[in-house]
């Protein structure tokens, strides 16, 4: 029997509908990540699942009880449905601990031993123990958000809706309460996460929901839904997932800030941190020290791609000005460098247009052996 089923959900607002028509099934155990672009009812979905946005029309049964009936006592659906914003909402007036102990006290009647024992429990389970006498506003973000985590098991939830919950955060701290979460569900923990974490969602999901067009469009495995999307929106929205593109203006551009966008593209996708080693020294070699330092042409766009079939990455530059192959006509040192660390490597001139491109060697690749050099030319 499902946890929760939800059967032609509408929600309806003045001038926009996210929700036209959902329908799904979640069953104990699940970890959905809910995905898609801005706009799309995601977020909707959850509070419509909580009745904190009261559904247009449609029904959701949670534990064979009708929510969306208006005699259905929500305080004790909430109980057992336990939620963490992307703004923390904690309150700022009580320290950690009592922020933690206070939903168990008041609607659980327990002691306040008993929920400071339990409480203190969970704050060493999310790392924060030392914290329990702070108040929220001496936490970083990171550290509210799993004492919000902490907060919502306090209630024993059956199970957890995750509305964003790094989307506030530096990006410093968005692995520490992900790790919380992973932790979550190896427990066993039913969850619905509204993410843009794609590595996370396909690390920790037993199912995804990607929406658009006021629904659930497309669902499935992490397998299914980011290497194999069966509809056309769905093979949209992970290509452009997929692919990373900037563009180099003239000589003095920011090639650190160019190489750390490559590397977070490539970690969000799941390369291996040699892999990305090697992106990293073939931008480096090939765009920085070759085709911008000697072509001397102006822009070059800069393409990174995971590669569909084999999961590899691609490395894409193409600019103009006469011929200029990096292998042929560029430095020998960067181009040794350059075909070391990449499975293949190719040039093309047509129409006055350069393009390089580089299969970067994923990190079970053996590099060549190298030849000892003297020095750049």
């Amino acid at each position: 029997m499902s946890m929760i089923k939800i059967e032609h959900l509408r929600k309806e607002y003045p001038n926009v509908t996210p929700l036209e028509d959902v329908c799904a099934e979640i069953n104990k155990g699940d970890v959905i990540s809910i995905i898609g672009p801005s706009g799309t009812g995601k977020s909707t979905l959850l509070r419509c699942l909580n009745q904190l946005e009261k559904p247009t029309s449609g029904t959701v049964t949670f534990d064979g009880e009708d929510i969306t009936d208006p005699k259905c006592k929500m305080e004790h659906i909430r109980q057992k449905m336990g939620m963490v914003f992307q703004s923390f909402n904690l309150f700022s007036n009580l320290n950690i601990i009592e922020n933690v102990m206070a939903a168990p006290v008041k609607l659980l009647g327990k002691s306040r031993q008993e929920a400071y024992d339990e409480g203190m429990k969970l704050l060493k389970r999310v790392g924060l123990a030392e914290k329990a006498l702070n108040f929220p506003d001496e936490l970083s973000g990171g550290q509210k958000q799993r004492v919000a985590i902490a907060r919502a098991i306090a209630m024993k939830p059956e199970m957890i809706l995750f509305d964003e919950p790094t989307s506030a955060l530096d990006p410093t701290m968005v692995g520490e309460v992900l790790q919380v979460i992973r932790g979550l569900a190896k427990e066993g923990m039913t969850m619905m996460i509204v993410t843009h974490e794609m590595k996370f969602a396909r690390d920790v999901s037993t199912r995804v929901f990607y929406m658009d067009e006021g629904g659930i469009y497309e669902e499935g495995t992490p397998e299914q839904i980011f290497n194999n999307p069966m509809k056309e929106k769905t093979r949209i929205f992970i290509k452009r997932l997929k692919q990373l593109t900037f563009t180099i203006e003239n000589a003095d551009f920011d090639f650190i800030s160019c190489s750390a966008r490559l590397e977070n593209f490539a970690r969000e996708n799941m390369a291996d941190d040699k892999t990305i080693s090697r992106l990293r020294l073939v931008f480096e070699e090939a765009v920085t020290q070759s085709i911008a330092a000697q072509s001397g042409v102006f822009p070059i766009s800069v393409t990174a791609e995971l590669s569909e079939t084999d999961e590899s990455v691609v490395l894409e530059a193409t600019y103009g000005g006469g011929k200029f192959d990096l292998v042929s006509d560029g430095d020998p040192i960067s181009a040794a460098l350059v075909t070391n660390a990449s499975a293949t490597v190719a040039h093309s001139f047509e129409n006055g247009v350069n393009k390089f491109r580089a299969v970067i060697k994923n990190g079970t690749e053996p590099d060549k052996p190298k030849k000892k050099k003297t020095g750049r030319k």
